[in-house]
């Protein structure tokens, strides 16, 4: 399976709605401030005719115009026959939780509007007209479920502050039990009349008392019955590890059945009969990621797995008939939707290796139509639509600006580790490359490590992708060992390791780059978030000869109080770090942590983190940058983003993201400075419309 991916995938045709409308002369290549007004096409809702599809648009603040905060979350929808799509509800809202209900007339969506005090279900009729409110809680509702009628719903709320304790955090008795203070979210079920909106404020909604906290919730297809997944506690660690998917009998609350599992969860379907649940669940306790396809009795029993042998991470499932069970998958760099039935069997490859990358599969309740959230090298997710065993089709294009910007060429690189294994990433050429010549190198290093590079949209606020390339440089995203897309033997290849071989790789992947003429040794730049921030640091310290400059993003920098600090220590235990353990190893380590290695580096660190992270605490940046400054030969800084957590959310926090990213490269890879640039940075977008792309690619280019 490894050789179809040796060939070049080149930057042909994948303009499929846009392209041909491309004012050549005019096109320049993308920029910071251009990433910062991309739209996608986030969660997707089919009717159960398949006539209509609702989707999320994410449409971005605009920074420094509109009020800061993150992306607002608009509804649209596509009439399937006619290929229109309609904006529902849109403006200033964050609509989530899309379902159909009442047999497709209506749509339904979770919302906080108006004079709303919580979030609220919404209903939109499918013809149009005004969204009124169905039901609001006493809290925000979490998420819920409909049967299939519309006539019942299910949902997850927590228990309103008592009177009680509001009076004691208004005497200054606020304290916080560390752990112990996660409200739980509570199950209640309550009848609807969608038609009756007099009904909105004044539904008895009745709980359901469970032994363990809710999530994931489904209506079945068939009877009072509802599939949620149960974890011992509401913390994170207890979600990710310890949760089971369970069938719960609405009418008395009891458990209809339970799925015996272990480890990670991922998606999960009910047959169209209701009889059978297919769902997205580990090989073991220690499995990186839930990315095998199981099939399970929904009155509880042993899970078949489907697909034992297969060198993927599966992602959705669907059924398209009470025999047979739809999956879409990770397979490499790109993506393939199969089918097999559910006794187990030949799997049926419908859609291939090809140019879009999909996600999030859906199928309507006749298994008529499919549809799907679409991205290639040309674009960010967008609507992808048709019959079931076909290749859909592109039905959304959110950025027709996109036609008039230049991208450039991306493809898939192969290299050999120093141990022989092979090995896949994605690489992005300087906008206007020139052969023979050796230009600078941006390295993206994905986190996780239990995640992937795809060949797909490469370019966010965080990932340089298109505008470092237009800046001149190549930029690189490798697959190191422990990366999912390969099967489960491939993603175990890290555990135990951290720092080691994974890291070694792309090293390597680096030389090969050299090696093959392409990169300039000297001017070659490291950055990623998260166990990507965690690769940077150690390529800033350890392999500190082989950068010129990195940008570590809410990073690891220390391992010991990154495991007594993070949300997720039983995670990292039994998955990252197994089957060493921190308090054991102690010596080991101190020896895979990038401060041990600090002393003498001579590559300038740029470093960010929210202050607001319970993943990757951000005193893993403040170690970072105390014993850098101290120890190292090169610049340092730390930039805080006050109330961001693991990643950037905000719209002015994304620009300053980028443009900081940039400007550090650019001053110590293009420009050759020895001294860090000035803290300040000039976020107003440039008066011309047109950035220096081929300038900066000649600049930047070596003779």
């Amino acid at each position: 399976m490894f050789d179809r991916n040796r060939r070049t995938l080149v930057l042909l045709g994948l303009f499929a709605l846009t392209l041909l409308a491309a004012p050549v002369a005019s096109a320049r290549g993308l920029t910071p401030w251009d990433v910062a007004r991309l739209r996608s096409v986030g969660s997707v809702a089919i009717a159960p005719d398949g006539a209509h599809v609702a989707y999320v648009l994410s449409v971005p603040r605009e920074p420094m115009v509109d009020d800061n905060g993150p992306a607002w979350a608009e509804l649209h929808v596509l009439d399937t026959a006619t290929g229109e799509s309609h904006p529902f509800v849109t403006g200033e809202v964050n609509v989530s939780g899309v379902q159909f209900a009442g047999g497709g007339r209506w749509i339904t969506f979770l919302a906080k509007r108006g004079g709303d005090e919580f979030r609220a279900l919404y209903a939109i009729a499918v013809d149009g007209g005004e969204a009124r409110r169905v039901l609001a809680w006493k809290t925000d509702i979490a998420e819920y479920a409909l049967r299939p009628d519309g006539g019942r719903l299910v949902f997850l709320a927590e228990e309103p502050e008592t009177e009680e304790r509001k009076a004691q955090k208004e005497q200054g008795f606020d304290m916080e039990v560390y752990e112990e203070q996660s409200e739980p979210k509570h199950l209640y079920v309550a009848d609807l009349d969608l038609q009756d909106w007099r009904a909105g404020d004044a539904l008895d909604a009745r709980e359901i008392g469970l032994d363990g906290h809710p999530a994931d919730l489904q209506y079945s297809p068939v009877g009072e019955r509802v599939l949620l997944t149960l974890a011992p506690s509401a913390h994170i660690d207890d979600r990710y590890m310890k949760r089971q998917y369970a069938v719960i009998s609405l009418d008395d609350g009891s458990e209809y059945g339970r799925i015996e599992t272990e480890g990670k969860l991922g998606a999960a379907a009910f047959s169209p009969d209701g009889r059978a649940i297919a769902f997205v669940g580990p090989a073991s306790l220690h499995d990186p990621a839930a990315g095998r396809l199981f099939v399970a009795p929904a009155n509880g029993g042993t899970p078949v797995e489907l697909l034992p042998d297969f060198e993927g991470h599966v992602r959705s499932v669907a059924w398209s008939d009470a025999k047979h069970v739809l999956y879409l998958a990770d397979v490499h760099v790109h993506t393939e939707v199969g089918r097999v039935p559910a006794k187990g069997g030949k799997a049926e490859v419908l859609v291939g290796e090809g140019e879009t990358l999909l996600s999030g599969l859906h199928v309507s309740a006749d298994g008529r139509t499919w549809a799907f959230t679409g991205e290639s090298p040309a674009h960010p997710n967008e609507l992808y639509v048709g019959p079931v065993g076909r290749t859909p089709e592109r039905r959304t294009d959110s950025n027709p600006w996109l036609a008039g910007i230049e991208l450039a060429e991306q493809h898939v690189h192969t290299w050999v580790a120093r141990d022989g294994l092979e090995l896949e990433g994605v690489l992005i050429n300087p906008l206007g490359y020139e052969h023979g010549r050796r230009y600078p190198l941006l390295v993206v290093v994905h986190g996780g490590p239990e995640s992937h590079e795809r060949n797909g949209w490469k370019t966010w606020y965080s990932r340089p992708g298109q505008f470092g390339a237009a800046e001149g440089y190549f930029v690189w995203y490798p697959n190191y060992r422990g990366s999912t897309g390969r099967g489960v033997d491939f993603s175990l290849l890290s555990q135990g390791d951290p720092g080691g071989a994974e890291f070694d790789d792309i090293v390597d992947g680096v030389d090969d780059l050299v090696a093959g003429g392409l990169v300039d040794p000297d001017r070659v730049g490291i950055t990623g978030g998260s166990y990507g921030g965690y690769a940077t640091a150690w390529g800033a310290t350890r392999y500190s000869e082989k950068y010129a400059a990195a940008v570590m993003f809410v990073g690891i920098s220390e391992q010991y109080s990154k495991f007594g600090t993070t949300d997720i220590p039983i995670e990292s235990q039994l998955v990252h770090q197994y089957p060493r353990k921190v308090f054991d190893d102690w010596q080991f380590f101190l020896e895979r942590s990038p401060i041990y290695h600090a002393k003498g580096s001579k590559t300038p660190l740029l470093i960010l983190h929210g202050k607001a992270d319970p993943r990757v605490h951000p005193t893993q940046s403040m170690i970072m940058y105390r014993y850098f400054q101290q120890q190292a030969d090169a610049p340092v800084r730390l930039v805080w983003y006050p109330g961001e957590g693991h990643g950037n959310r905000k719209a002015a926090g994304r620009l300053d993201y980028s443009l900081r990213m940039m400007r550090w490269m650019d001053h110590f890879l293009l420009e050759g400075a020895s001294e860090k640039p000035p803290f300040e940075i000039d976020h107003q977008e440039p008066g011309s419309a047109e950035p220096e792309g081929a300038a900066a690619t000649s600049r930047a280019a070596s003779e």
